[in-house]
């Protein structure tokens, strides 16, 4: 049986090992998948020792996923960043699903058209540098990345190579950046209530708000987002569901159903 495992810290509330269960489950491949925490300091020894064939990354190891790799995909190289790990008889390859994992959550489950739409990024880390790219390949029309440490903001839109398209600004920027008809958090920095100020200016008619994290890590965010006026608020469960899916195609070479292993997150959340 393959081994598969998540590093990250913290990893105790991890959904992904019981999505690729259901995963193998649905698609009869045996493997074993498991969680195991880790920080910066022992990450790579962690995997070394883990015997894993593959692994996803979560915060805050991404980059450091991605400074391990021998081998990188196109869409990793362009965020920095890696979700996915595949070993190779040479080394580890990495990928990042982060970015395809939101768009296909949100314009296929719930139908947004992202095209020409003006987006705020909240965070320039691993989490953010996976989804930018994406965006922007899915026709947005402005991608604005405001972050705590405008260089981490401006390192991220460089990165991006499309400076017609992309902007960066410090946090104490938002009151002056007008509306956004898509409001994207990817910071850590929200978990457990710690809202930075969010002017209501930053919501324009029928926006959508969109937290990466799930259950309680995304509340604050999305509940400041109800109450600024934003059409729709979505957390990144469908997100993790999809990245998930595009991870488990890349060890396995077949792509899961998503939508019932998404139902039945969402009512085991519920449920909690």
């Amino acid at each position: 049986m393959k081994r598969f495992a998540v590093f990250g810290t913290p990893i105790s509330h991890s959904r992904s090992p019981r999505i690729h269960a259901a995963f193998a489950r649905q698609t009869g491949i045996a493997l074993d998948y498991i969680a195991i925490e880790a920080g910066h300091a022992d990450f790579a020894d962690k995997l070394a020792a883990s015997g894993v064939q593959g692994a996803n990354v979560t915060l805050p190891l991404k980059e450091d996923a991605f400074a391990l790799c021998i081998e990188t995909s196109a869409r990793a190289q362009r965020a920095g960043a890696v979700n996915t790990l595949i070993r190779t008889d040479t080394g580890w390859r990495g990928d990042n699903t982060d970015g395809v994992g939101l768009v296909r959550d949100l314009s296929e489950r719930h139908g947004l058209d992202l095209r020409e739409r003006r987006v705020l990024l909240l965070g320039a880390g691993g989490a953010a540098r996976g989804v930018a790219p994406a965006l922007l390949d899915a026709g947005i029309r402005e991608l604005v990345v405001a972050n705590r440490s405008i260089e981490r903001a401006q390192a991220l839109t460089a990165a991006m190579g499309e400076p017609d398209r992309t902007q960066a600004h410090a946090l104490d920027a938002l009151p002056m950046l007008g509306g956004f008809d898509l409001l994207i958090n990817a910071t850590s920095a929200t978990r457990g209530g710690n809202l930075p100020a969010l002017p209501a200016t930053l919501v324009a008619a029928d926006a959508a708000a969109v937290d990466l994290g799930y259950a309680d890590a995304a509340a604050a965010f999305l509940a400041w987002a109800c109450e600024a006026g934003c059409r729709s608020a979505i957390d990144g469960l469908g997100m993790l569901v999809e990245q998930a899916a595009e991870s488990f195609a890349l060890w396995h070479g077949l792509r899961p159903q998503t939508d019932a292993v998404y139902a039945q997150l969402r009512g085991l959340i519920a449920s909690n």
